[in-house]
Formats: structure tokens, C-alpha cells, sequence
């Protein structure tokens, strides 16, 4: 059987579980995963622990997008935010299902996997992660 896009988008874990690793010499959090920490360096080569991540966090900071870059034209106007996380990495990261004026810092969001773009020369459909408000 012939492995398709689709199956070998799924196959990255931190694409789709949100799946990180914690340093277990100085405890600090990434995402996505790290070879090595950079703060330890060699002494955390081997002790880098798999995490997966609860996808909550904290809007810290947003931009609304006017004039997208080639290919998310259409999609303008749309809202880019650094989010901190709950373990604690900060990811930039779209939010949506959320009209503009009611993103504000601090926000609880979550997160919620969509549509990222299309390819139109193969017609692969690229998913991840955004955000949108938490219930």
C-alpha cells in the first residue's frame, strides 16, 4: 500500500497531540520537542522526557493580519497571537472562531486542529494547530 500525504502529516505527533518533552535536568518544557535543552546542553543529551501538552494557554500578545503573505490572501483580515502555554513554551499560532474585537491579552485559549492551506499543484490539505477562546 502506497503511503500517502495525509498519513505522513498524521505521523508527526507534535503536529497533531500537541507532544513536546521536558528537560529532567533543569525541568524547563518545549515545544515542539528538543534533541537536547539548550540551557544544559550536553548533560540533558538522554534526558529529554516525552510530553504531550494539554493545547490550553494565554493570549500574551496578538496582531491582527490585514495583507496576508502568498496563498492566505482571502483569508485576511486574520488574528496571529504568542501564546504562552500551560506547561509554559510560548507558540505563535492563529486564533479563530473568535470575531476580532474580542481577542484580548490575557485570553484563555485552546487548542483546536483546521485546514492551514492548500497545495494546488497535488490538492494536499495541510492541518495543525490553532486556537480559539476556551468554554
Amino acid at each position: 500500500m502506497k503511503e500517502g500525504v495525509a498519513r505522513f502529516w498524521r505521523e508527526i505527533p507534535q503536529r497533531y497531540n500537541f507532544m513536546g518533552n521536558k528537560c529532567e535536568v533543569c525541568s524547563r518544557m518545549f515545544f515542539p520537542p528538543r534533541e537536547s535543552c539548550p540551557i544544559c546542553r550536553r548533560k540533558s543529551i538522554g534526558k529529554m522526557k516525552d510530553l504531550k501538552f494539554s493545547g490550553k494557554g494565554e493570549v500574551i500578545t496578538y496582531s491582527i493580519i490585514h495583507v496576508g503573505p502568498s496563498g492566505f490572501e482571502e483569508q485576511t483580515p486574520y488574528p496571529i497571537a504568542i501564546i504562552r502555554l500551560e506547561e509554559g513554551p510560548q507558540i505563535t499560532a492563529q486564533i479563530v472562531d473568535c470575531p476580532l474585537d474580542e481577542i484580548k491579552i490575557g485570553m484563555k485559549v485552546e487548542s483546536t486542529f483546521r485546514k492551514i492551506q492548500q497545495d494546488g499543484r497535488t490538492g494536499a490539505i495541510y492541518y495543525g494547530y490553532k486556537f480559539k477562546k476556551q468554554r
